[in-house]
């Protein structure tokens, strides 16, 4: 939830996180005040909000929040990430994440690369491998508890205006790059649909837990766009359309957790993309 939505009461006067709690639901709290350009770079960003993070964190815990988000966001192209941008994104991830845990939060950390551009699939298993080393180095630094944390991740993927592989290749690459940068300890990963189409997200998650490979951690789905577009396409807005958005909502939600088991069989095609060019919340 966004700050204002932990707070606010739904239409029988109960907070949104008690209500979330009496149904067996853990609320959680994006913590994170946006990305700002990031001096001495090309257009590159950090993100901002540690600054009274402390404070918050003990407000939102009070509130009922249990476990945190912090995105920080890095692009591909010619000349990025930068080592600047990597070590400052990583370091403030770093810095998050023990104040976190600090005040009784569980923090999710979300380094996400961009899909924007053209480059190739390659390229991002070399970026995606570079990054989540200096995040885990950070985080170490920072002695934050690793088996109370959850990496929110990017799937290795082409750009989004390049030469897509194929979901099986693309599962492949993005779990051995977990292989090599992401400790034992680590509970689980949790995958960013970064705006592919609802379909491709779900069957790149289910291909990688097909995988006859070692997987020390779960693998899991954190979506936005690709398990909400289908329900708010259905409900749009209309009272009358309540039950056709949830049942949109639980058919994507049914999907993904079959393909978190690897058991998920496709009827859908590919779907349509959900990609929006630098994309910010």
């Amino acid at each position: 939830m966004f700050e204002e939505t932990l707070f606010q009461r739904g239409s029988d006067g109960k907070l949104f996180a008690e209500a979330l709690k009496s149904k067996g639901i853990l609320p959680g709290i994006k913590v994170d005040k946006g990305v700002v350009k990031l001096p001495g770079t090309l257009e590159e960003t950090t993100t901002q909000g540690l600054d009274d993070l402390g404070k918050r964190c003990a407000d939102y815990y009070r509130a009922g929040a249990r476990f945190a988000k912090w995105r920080a966001v890095l692009k591909i192209d010619d000349s990025s990430p930068s080592e600047l941008a990597i070590h400052e994104n990583a370091y403030g991830l770093a810095r998050y994440a023990v104040i976190c845990q600090e005040n009784g939060l569980m923090p999710i950390v979300e380094p996400e690369i961009l899909a924007d551009g053209t480059h190739d699939i390659g390229r991002c298993v070399e970026v995606t491998e570079r990054v989540l080393a200096a995040v885990y180095k950070a985080l170490s630094d920072h002695k934050v508890l690793l088996e109370g944390t959850l990496l929110k991740a990017n799937m290795v993927l082409a750009g989004v205006n390049g030469q897509q592989a194929r979901p099986d290749d693309a599962a492949m690459l993005t779990v051995r790059a977990l292989q090599r940068t992401v400790p034992a300890a680590v509970p689980g990963v949790v995958f960013l649909s970064g705006g592919q189409s609802e379909e491709n997200a779900t069957l790149h998650l289910n291909a990688m837990n097909q995988i006859p490979t070692k997987r020390p951690w779960n693998l899991s789905f954190s979506y936005g766009r690709a398990l909400q577009a289908s329900a708010l396409k259905a409900w749009g807005g209309k009272e009358e359309n309540l039950k056709a958005g949830a049942a949109a909502f639980i058919k994507r939600a049914k999907a993904n957790s079959e393909a978190t088991l690897g058991k998920y069989h496709s009827t859908d095609g590919q779907g349509e993309s959900l990609h929006i060019a630098d994309y910010t919340y």
